[in-house]
């Protein structure tokens, strides 16, 4: 059981940091919450390691995309087509919790949140294309935290970033946009050339299967309730499952990517992505992972990509010759809506 007054807080970070400006909905119940002992203890069935707000809100938001019924929905714009203001729904809310609390509970000590943002992708294209160009090696991608391994498909997705250019895949049905801020900008591949995959490899302690509809209902469920795009986006990229090759593995990523590495052929280079997941891990976690890499190093070349190990930011560390090179690349949007390239587009950094 976690503490209720870290909880708490817990909740109002929540509202402040990644919810002002995104969800109206999600904002004003997370106040409300921080602020109610029972919700809160309900709350603290969490497993460790798990955003617990994300992680609630997809419960309820699953429970009633599943056919319950409650006044409670006619305050979701994903449910309804003109949703009651949100300021008007705190009630409903610690209604419906206290009449499904066990299967809240339920969903609350079993389910991880496992959010497939494929907005990400904006970020992580220039990222990889930054890859191709210093290692100049097909790309041998392993996802750690993959869920349904929809990011695993970047290079299949198209791409624009406020101008008429499109990059990527540019016959693409899914084209994702984001805003480039500062001064400085990334390498960016108009197609052809596109860095050639040879290895789409997901790594998970809970692998999602798009194929049964319940599993992929809470992945929707982890959507926000007003954030219409970001499921149309998120439809749309699960059709390209179908028809492109991706390897999911179910265990301790940390523990499977020696084993996997040694599969993969010395002409592909290997980029070990993580976005959002480093959080749910503890600190001694985030260590191993980051020694497991630095010893994979000594043997062949390896890229790391990643957030939330020791901050916010998108880093690339990257061993090239048995030499280890660091940077912080960007700084970026929780849903990839905007990110700030930190880095000159250069062949070396």
């Amino acid at each position: 059981m976690h503490n209720i007054d870290r909880l708490s807080r817990n909740f109002l970070n929540f509202a402040e940091r990644e919810c002002k400006g995104s969800s109206l909905l999600y904002e004003y119940l997370s106040i409300k919450i921080a602020n109610d002992n029972c919700l809160l203890e309900i709350s603290s069935n969490a497993q460790k390691g798990q955003p617990i707000p994300n992680l609630l809100f997809g419960a309820v938001h699953y429970l009633l995309q599943k056919g319950q019924k409650h006044p409670l929905k006619k305050y979701y714009p994903s449910i309804v087509n003109h949703p009651k203001p949100y300021n008007e729904s705190f009630d409903h809310f610690k209604d419906f919790c206290l009449e499904h609390r066990i299967e809240i509970e339920a969903i609350l000590k079993s389910r991880l949140v496992q959010t497939n943002e494929v907005r990400r992708c904006a970020y992580l294209y220039p990222v990889f294309c930054t890859i191709y160009e210093l290692a100049n090696k097909p790309l041998a991608l392993i996802e750690i935290g993959t869920s349904a391994g929809l990011q695993l498909l970047w290079d299949q997705y198209a791409y624009s970033y406020g101008q008429q250019d499109v990059y990527g895949n540019t016959e693409a049905k899914l084209h994702i946009t984001a805003e480039i801020k500062g001064d400085k900008r990334p390498v960016l591949h108009l197609t052809p050339p596109l860095p050639q995959v040879t290895t789409r490899l997901g790594l998970d302690l809970n692998t999602i299967d798009l194929n049964d509809e319940d599993e992929k209902l809470w992945l929707k469920s982890l959507i926000w309730p007003e954030h219409k795009e970001r499921l149309h986006m998120f439809e749309q990229a699960a059709n390209y499952l179908q028809n492109n090759s991706v390897k999911l593995v179910e265990g301790d990523g940390l523990r499977l990517l020696p084993k996997y590495v040694k599969d993969i052929p010395e002409e592909s280079v290997i980029c070990v992505f993580h976005t959002h997941v480093a959080n749910q891990m503890p600190p001694d976690l985030r260590n191993q992972l980051i020694q497991t890499i630095e010893t994979i190093g000594q043997e062949r070349d390896i890229f790391h990509i990643y957030n939330n190990i020791y901050d916010g930011h998108l880093h690339l560390d990257y061993i090239l010759d048995g030499m280890m090179h660091q940077h912080t690349i960007a700084e970026t949007d929780g849903h990839g809506r905007w990110f700030k390239w930190l880095l000159k587009s250069e062949k070396t950094m």
